[in-house]
């Protein structure tokens, strides 16, 4: 079987390379039969001076390509302090969700930052950091409403989408009184909130960060976290090391205050205080 060859393209910024057009995995990469995991993953990447970190391209605010075709958003950015941390140059590689696990474990990167979320299945196969960086569902509304539980809603209209794990999770937790308005889609809900039908939204906080940047007069705040879902770093199995090393930097990042800025800077809110730190 063969692999489908692309042109490579490759910008380089500030010691940074962000490689577009990579060559798509064959089919024994995307069954995951092959791994590129060696004896000691940090050693090697130290020894090679490049950390090579697959993020996403196409998934603002997370990751994306800015109009000056430079990568930007918050994965772009913790990966930029991974490598520093390690005293290496970085290596940006584009990923998708369906590719990023095989590129891990076939050598193609050494980590994953591209707003990966920990599950039983990927636990088999894949090991994670502590968490980086917020990924939640929650209750949001304009600064000055004095919304801080579900039990502050009563008397108050929330927007959500029909269906929706907003829907489903807010749905079991509301109390009396709550006039819920449920929409058919994601752009009619948002619609709500901006033109004042709804007075707060229920949505994720990704979806929060860019009406926050398109439409700052009516700017969501965040009220309280429905669910939970933090992104983390992927690891080959077994590279104890690495992983040591990857949780240090992140865990010193995070007390410095550094990720909460970013997530100021990138998703317009706060590091919730629910997002674990393991």
């Amino acid at each position: 079987m063969q692999s489908v060859q692309k042109k490579t393209n490759v910008l380089q910024d500030n010691g940074v390379v962000w490689r577009s057009g990579l060559r798509v995995a064959g089919a024994l990469a995307l069954l995951g039969l092959a791994s590129g995991a060696s004896a000691d993953q940090l050693a090697d990447i130290r020894k090679a001076g490049v950390l090579r970190v697959g993020v996403p391209q196409d998934f603002a605010p997370f990751g994306s390509v800015g109009p000056d075709l430079k990568p930007r958003g918050y994965d772009i950015d913790v990966a930029t302090i991974l490598a520093k941390g390690l005293n290496v140059s970085l290596e940006l590689v584009p990923v998708a969700s369906a590719n990023r696990l095989p590129y891990l474990q076939t050598g193609k990167i050494d980590l994953i930052v591209s707003s990966l979320g920990k599950n039983a299945e990927r636990e088999k196969v894949i090991d994670f950091s502590v968490p980086y960086a917020p990924f939640y569902s929650a209750v949001f509304g304009v600064k000055d409403m004095g919304v801080r539980s579900a039990a502050d809603l009563a008397g108050h209209s929330v927007g959500v989408t029909r269906g929706s794990i907003e829907d489903l999770e807010l749905t079991k937790m509301l109390p009396a009184g709550v006039n819920i308005k449920r929409y058919e889609d994601n752009a009619t809900t948002i619609t709500a909130f901006l033109t004042g039908q709804t007075e707060l939204v229920a949505t994720g906080n990704t979806v929060a960060a860019t009406i926050a940047e398109r439409s700052p007069r009516r700017k969501p705040v965040q009220k309280f976290v429905i669910k939970d879902s933090p992104c983390y770093v992927g690891l080959n199995k077994n590279e104890a090391a690495l992983l040591k090393q990857v949780n240090k930097i992140l865990t010193t990042y995070r007390s410095n205050g550094y990720l909460d800025r970013l997530s100021q800077q990138w998703f317009k809110s706060p590091l919730p205080a629910s997002m674990g730190r393991s």
